[in-house]
Order: structure tokens, then C-alpha cells, then sequence
């Protein structure tokens, strides 16, 4: 599959390269008004209209190899596999290691179910009377 995506790109690249090439070379429509005028190049190596019909018609071939490159590359990049679970989320690890247990200072020990002895009250709140607008436990 990646052998064809990289044969495709460079396909595309070559046929982007050359049709860049054939439309800077192509004259505009004001080019022939100076050859109906007798300072034409009939002489040229396509005849007299032979070339602007071979370089239009060699930029439509390369425009539709380009746009079915283009097509094909989209097609091929935009394949997934069809497999169950490619979330990431779905691959993350399910069983994680639980730490130690943390004991936090200032609670009751698990233990003994009493408060440690340098357990000192919270001091309450400017201007309320001792106890008032503490949380209950």
C-alpha cells in the first residue's frame, strides 16, 4: 500500500512539474493576432496551428492524470483498518498500581479512632463567640 501511495505521489508530482511547463509555454489568445498580420511562425515545428492544438491538448491529458492522482491519493489516504478498539482511549491500560496509603496530619487515627494528641481545635472566627460558625464533625 505504500509502494502505490508513493508511485501515485510521484506520478502527481511529474504530471504537476510538466503541466506547469506546457501552460507557461503556450502563447495567449493575443499572440496569434500578430501572426494573422504576416509576423506568424509558420515555419514553427508543429505548422502553423499544430502546436497550440498539441500543447492544449498534451495540458488536458496531464490536468486529468493530476485530478485522478489527486482522487486516487485521497482515496488511499483516507483508509483506515478496520479494527476494533483504535480509540486510544480504548488501548490505555486498565489495571493501574494503587500508592500507598497517604495519612494525612490532623485526622483521627484509623486505629485507635481518636484524635491525635497534638490535635489542637481551630481557632473560630474574629468577633464570634468561642464555638460559633465552626462546622459540626
Amino acid at each position: 500500500m505504500t509502494l502505490l501511495l508513493n508511485v501515485l505521489l510521484v506520478v502527481q508530482i511529474l504530471a504537476a512539474l510538466a503541466m506547469i511547463g506546457l501552460i507557461l509555454i503556450q502563447h495567449g489568445k493575443g499572440a496569434d493576432m500578430g501572426a494573422a498580420f504576416g509576423s506568424g511562425s509558420s515555419g514553427s515545428l508543429f505548422g502553423a496551428s499544430g502546436s497550440a492544438n498539441f500543447l492544449s491538448r498534451s495540458t488536458s491529458v496531464l490536468a486529468a492524470v493530476f485530478f485522478a492522482c489527486t482522487l486516487a491519493l485521497a482515496y488511499f489516504g483516507n483508509l483506515r483498518p478496520s479494527s476494533e478498539g483504535s480509540s486510544v482511549l480504548e488501548k490505555a491500560p486498565v489495571n493501574v498500581p494503587a500508592g500507598p496509603a497517604v495519612q494525612i496530619p490532623g485526622q483521627n487515627d484509623p486505629a485507635t479512632n481518636t484524635a491525635p494528641a497534638s490535635a489542637v481545635p481551630a481557632p473560630s472566627a474574629p468577633g464570634t463567640p468561642n464555638g460559633a460558625g465552626q462546622i459540626p464533625k
